[in-house]
């Protein structure tokens, strides 16, 4: 049985093949449920961010394991295996966890250190427990990840400066510009990523800011926040038409701007728009960047431009991969102790079994016991299993995973008819 994650990624894969993978949150479930159903599967947890989409399982065996979420990633994306397999990764046990726990500290982010991730994985890893997908194996698994994610922005500074892709769209955004003051900025979409490009905007000084979305609701509360403005989604041209910067970062899962809503919108304008899409799938058709005045950035820009913050910080990249690998050593520890433990339960069982089969040959005895003096024996008698089998069950977890502890287990299983 072996911890293994399969993806692909913002470094192995192009957006438009991320797009095709990508899995939207009402699909979650669905596709949680499918991969369980898999024969070579018993446990799955199914991250899908902007720049991944990753199954993190246990497997019986490996390749069936690994052509199941192969073909499981070929249905979502329509793809044939060859179109997919130069794009897919995979890392088993050791490497499967080392790599899930540095994606959780944001080391294998496009934007270095990025706090997003971090609620995620915990997303992530939250539904596949109510959906029936995470059991044993990975609840310990997420829970040291996140505990991973935590040391690494507690104790280093990694998660300092731009840390979220919603920062970094803002930070893109003020750079190509020189300056967001003054400027009239539109925010498509009030979710997580919308929050967070529009909490940056006002960091940022953005003096004007309109927020549209489906949900009304969530765009006055945004809009409230950051002391902006609402108009109706309904009124998406309108908005656009006013815009000096649009920032989209919606899950709808389509085009939601396409060539011809942004040609309507701009029919008369002749002042530059600079529209920066953080969605997976993409919110803007891509032929909106041939418009005269329109520049169309994306992700694959905002990867480039992120890369360059990349040396700066370095130094607490490698600290972070000293926690890192501090952590993998835990999680292996933790995971050997466990290993011991179904010896140790039978040891007790065969105590207890014994215990229970004296008492029960003694019962004519002490059938004179009133109910205060039999429970008093059933004390002392646990009392004494319990201290008798202490010290081989300490012994027994703290030296699994050595040579002695593989002989000391042998021996408990023989001398005690184990089997």
């Amino acid at each position: 049985m072996s911890i293994v994650v399969i993806g692909v990624n913002h470094r192995t894969g192009p957006l438009s093949l991320l797009e095709r993978v990508a899995v939207s949150v009402d699909s979650l479930p669905k596709s949680i449920a499918s991969l369980t159903s898999r024969v070579n599967i018993r446990e799955v947890v199914l991250l899908s961010t902007c720049n991944r989409t990753e199954v993190y399982a246990v497997a019986e065996r490996f390749h069936g394991a690994y052509a199941d979420i192969r073909d499981f990633f070929c249905e979502l994306g329509g793809l044939a295996p060859d179109e997919l397999h130069p794009h897919l990764y995979s890392q088993h046990d050791e490497a499967a966890v080392a790599h899930l726990f540095e994606v959780a500290a944001g080391l294998d982010s496009a934007v270095l250190g990025e706090s997003e991730i971090l609620g995620q994985v915990k997303g992530a890893w939250e539904l596949a427990k109510v959906e029936g997908g995470a059991k044993a194996t990975l609840n310990l698994l997420f829970r040291h990840a996140i505990e991973t994610g935590k040391r690494a922005r507690t104790e280093t500074a990694i998660g300092r400066s731009t840390a979220s892709v919603s920062h970094a769209a803002v930070e893109m955004a003020e750079e190509h510009l020189g300056t967001l003051h003054g400027r009239r900025v539109l925010v498509v979409g009030a979710g997580e990523m919308g929050e967070g490009v529009a909490i940056a905007l006002k960091s940022a000084g953005a003096k004007d800011i309109v927020v549209t979305n489906r949900t009304e609701s969530r765009a006055h509360q945004l809009a409230d926040r950051v002391g902006g403005h609402v108009v109706p989604f309904g009124k998406l041209p309108s908005a656009i038409s006013k815009a000096d910067v649009l920032l989209t970062s919606t899950g709808s899962g389509s085009v939601l701007i396409d060539h011809d809503t942004v040609a309507f919108a701009r029919d008369e304008v002749d002042t530059p728009l600079l529209i920066v899409d953080i969605a997976v799938p993409r919110d803007v058709d891509h032929a909106v960047a041939k418009l005269p005045g329109v520049t169309l950035l994306d992700l694959d820009d905002l990867r480039d431009w992120a890369a360059k913050g990349i040396e700066k910080r370095s130094a607490e990249a490698e600290s972070v991969r000293v926690i890192v690998g501090e952590e993998v050593e835990r999680f292996i520890v933790d995971v050997t102790a466990r290993q011991a433990a179904p010896l140790v339960a039978m040891l007790h069982q065969h105590g207890e079994e014994i215990r229970t089969a004296e008492l029960e040959r003694f019962s004519a005895r002490l059938a004179s016991l009133d109910a205060n003096q039999r429970a008093a024996v059933d004390a002392v008698t646990k009392g004494i299993i319990a201290k008798l089998l202490h010290s081989p069950s300490i012994r027994l977890k703290d030296d699994v995973g050595t040579p002695s502890g593989e002989r000391n287990a042998a021996a408990v299983r023989d001398l005690f008819d184990l089997g």
